[in-house]
């Protein structure tokens, strides 16, 4: 019988010959530590097979599993281990801070001065939509006391300046900036405040939540999809230079999503990006698709989602607007006995307490002081009780500042994943000490707590209301260092090993990923991150100064540090 010839198109040859002819890559010669269990596990040596991990193991068996002329990657004693994951923070924000100048902590050349801030105003600012612009900007790390109006006047007569705090709640304008946004001493506030000098009787310039909020959406405005999305690639750098493969960002409008959404689905964004909109933004996604795809990746395996829903019970401690269940130790500026600000009714928590229950959308409570924190619990115990549903959701609480001991039991009986931020024992412990008293600032951010619990504790930076690095994050929960030296609760310490996991294993379990992300295991994309030195090797006070080497996203090279 004669067989005839099979005729295959040229394309699908150079489809199947791009498919077969692609070598794996073996790392190997290093730390290569998988996050899996509760232990530090190491292994020989990692298989990367297209965007997923093929094996973990010895040396040898992984040269066999690679097959031919494998890519060898020799980590020359570095540490490999799975990529971060930002399980809180506001990577649209971060985004749009690229506009303006970064003056940080965390910055390349930190301001220690006024004079130096303004100097670097100066020197780096181009003009944006009408406005020289700051951003990250933090009056407790400045030797001279806060930026003034004055200052601000003195240095750009002319020229409006708006200067936005690292909190994001705070800033500052001069003289010529409040004329441009309008605001004046007959300015109504319904949420914050627009502080005048009772010496002048004028405005100082200050902008305290609501005038501040108006001010930065005035200042940067309306901009260009294509100015968009050459921001969002400025922020991803920013992510993948710090080994983050996974953004997230909360508050957002319908609009962010749009855009995310967008950055995601054209590739011009390489990370996951994951949008957390707040309750009555969620409220306009029910209303026009009442089975909108809450948790879930566009494409299946990547991309874009949107988590679920935000709702916040509190505002910032370091402000003294946290609210708790017994008074400030120092109420200088507020009533006597207060409390912190109740940023929601419990009515309205306990109504989409019960809505993200009832439609299996993914709850994430925004707490801080342990008075917002038992709004919270109070409305998520409700929505079981009424909804009858008892399974893990993955709740989340975040920030869960100053959670007590006994919330924390509420915690693990209902099932609450705590998302700690431990970068505000650093930057405001010293300020907590004072206006909260020892107990509870040496108590803030539990991780001893929670782990002796058993309880599933993430940690987050919330950049760019902290620095966006993930080491410094770890050693602030290993250390408790604050800005001014000293020790703040020492019993709260955390080991490194368990500070990693909040940024690797647990985020990707709050997400409910941990099937594809959050350890180095056979069968989960090869999102990786490699290290100069070991966090659980070196020395407690170094972890801050590891660099992330090399960042991977499915197993291509997503950031390389210049050598």
């Amino acid at each position: 019988m004669k067989i005839s010839k099979i005729y295959i198109p040229a394309f699908l040859l150079l489809i199947s010959f791009k498919v077969f002819a692609t070598p794996a890559t073996v790392y190997f010669n290093g730390d290569i530590l998988t996050m899996e269990g509760d232990k530090p596990q190491y292994v020989e040596a990692v298989v990367v097979k297209g965007e997923k991990i093929a094996y973990t193991g010895n040396l040898q068996d992984a040269l066999n599993q690679a097959g031919p002329n494998p890519n060898m990657q020799d980590l020359k004693g570095r540490t490999l281990l799975p990529s971060f994951i930002d399980a809180w923070g506001h990577f649209t924000l971060i985004a749009q801070n690229t506009l303006g100048v970064n003056l940080g902590y965390f910055s390349k050349k930190p301001p220690h001065t006024t004079q130096e801030l303004i100097g670097r105003l100066k020197a780096e600012a181009k003009p944006f939509n009408g406005w020289i612009i700051g951003a990250e900007y933090a009056d407790a790390f400045l030797t001279d006391g806060p930026l003034t109006i004055e200052q601000l006047d003195q240095a750009f007569p002319n020229q409006p300046v708006f200067v936005n705090n690292i909190s994001t709640i705070t800033g500052i304008v001069n003289t010529a900036g409040l004329k441009k946004l309008g605001f004046t001493k007959d300015t109504k506030v319904t949420q914050g405040m627009l502080p005048v000098d009772p010496k002048t009787g004028k405005l100082t310039g200050v902008l305290i939540g609501e005038p501040n909020f108006i001010a930065t959406a005035k200042v940067f405005g309306k901009f260009s999809r294509n100015l968009t999305m050459e921001t969002y690639r400025k922020a991803e750098r920013i992510y993948a230079s710090n080994g983050f493969t996974t953004a997230q960002s909360y508050q957002t409008t319908v609009e962010d999503i749009n855009n995310m959404r967008q950055a995601a689905d054209s590739k011009q964004i390489k990370i996951n990006l994951i949008a957390l909109p707040t309750y009555d933004v969620v409220d306009q996604l029910l209303a026009s698709n009442p089975k909108y795809p809450f948790g879930v990746y566009a494409n299946g395996k990547g991309g874009f989602k949107v988590a679920g829903i935000m709702v916040s019970t509190d505002g910032a401690p370091q402000l003294k607007l946290a609210y708790f269940s017994k008074p400030y130790a120092d109420t200088t500026g507020f009533p006597k006995d207060w409390r912190g600000l109740d940023a929601g009714s419990q009515d309205l928590v306990d109504r989409y307490a019960k809505l993200a229950y009832e439609k299996n959308i993914q709850y994430y409570g925004y707490s801080n002081g342990d008075g917002g924190i038992d709004i919270a619990l109070s409305a998520i115990a409700k929505a079981i009780r009424e909804t009858g549903i008892t399974e893990d959701r993955r709740t989340t609480i975040a920030h869960s500042f100053f959670v007590r001991n006994d919330q924390l039991d509420q915690y693990k009986n209902n099932k609450v994943i705590a998302q700690f931020m431990p970068n505000h024992i650093w930057m405001y412990g010293d300020v907590y000490k004072k206006i909260l008293g020892d107990e509870r600032a040496n108590n803030m951010v539990p991780m001893a707590w929670a782990k002796a619990k058993g309880l599933n504790a993430g940690i987050h930076n919330d950049t760019p209301s902290s620095g966006p690095s993930a080491l410094f994050t770890i050693w602030t929960a290993v250390n408790r260092q604050t800005y001014g030296g000293q020790t703040l609760g020492a019993d709260q310490r955390t080991d490194a090993y368990t500070a990693l996991r909040g940024f690797t294993a647990f985020p990707a379990f709050m997400y409910k990923e941990e099937a594809s992300k959050g350890s180095v295991t056979a069968g989960k994309f090869a999102d990786l991150v490699v290290l100069d030195r070991n966090p659980l090797k070196v020395d407690p006070m170094e972890i801050k100064d590891i660099q992330v080497v090399k960042t991977i996203k499915n197993g291509k090279d997503l950031y390389v540090r210049a050598q």
